[in-house]
């Protein structure tokens, strides 16, 4: 649990740039890369992860301004990558400015359950974690060079041994 602002946004800047670094990876042609027809593609889900940092603060009152984010998927990873940027900083300055140490143990009612402030923010960050997963597959299903999350990646972790020999 995160007993401070300062707590949540140290982890919070964390995840976000490894989730900027997998989304800066993404290409044009690889949006529509599907694991199965009908199903997430590379471009809804990482469109799905840009909206999650602005759609769950925003359920529990936290005001920012966003980028369109009704809006079909964006048929450009560079706008994809950008869009989340901006949702990102935006709210860590949000709730840097709207959030204290003592609101964050306020109940709030979340998708129908009451919960903590602070238990909210510790599930947007692992629903981005868990998307982040997925986001991985599709990203070698299009024959992208996935960089490493919280290690080194196949090919990072190649490259290191092959500096070693």
């Amino acid at each position: 649990m995160f007993m401070s602002v300062n707590d949540f946004l140290n982890e919070w800047k964390q995840e976000a740039a490894v989730t900027q670094k997998l989304l800066d990876v993404l290409t044009n042609e690889s949006l529509d890369q599907e694991v199965s027809p009908g199903l997430y593609s590379v471009g809804s889900l990482a469109w799905h992860i840009t909206g999650s940092a602005y759609y769950f603060p925003a359920q529990v009152g936290i005001k920012f301004e966003v980028p369109d984010l009704q809006k079909e998927t964006p048929k450009s990873a560079a706008e994809i990558s950008e869009t989340y940027k901006t949702v990102s900083q935006r709210f860590t300055q949000a709730f840097s400015e709207q959030i204290t140490d003592e609101t964050m143990n306020k109940m709030v009612n979340l998708f129908g359950g009451d919960m903590p402030l602070q238990a909210v923010f510790r599930l947007l960050i692992q629903h981005q974690a868990h998307h982040r997963g997925q986001l991985t597959v599709l990203m070698r299903q299009a024959d992208l060079k996935v960089p490493g999350v919280y290690g080194p990646s196949k090919e990072e972790w190649e490259a290191m041994n092959a500096q070693k020999s």
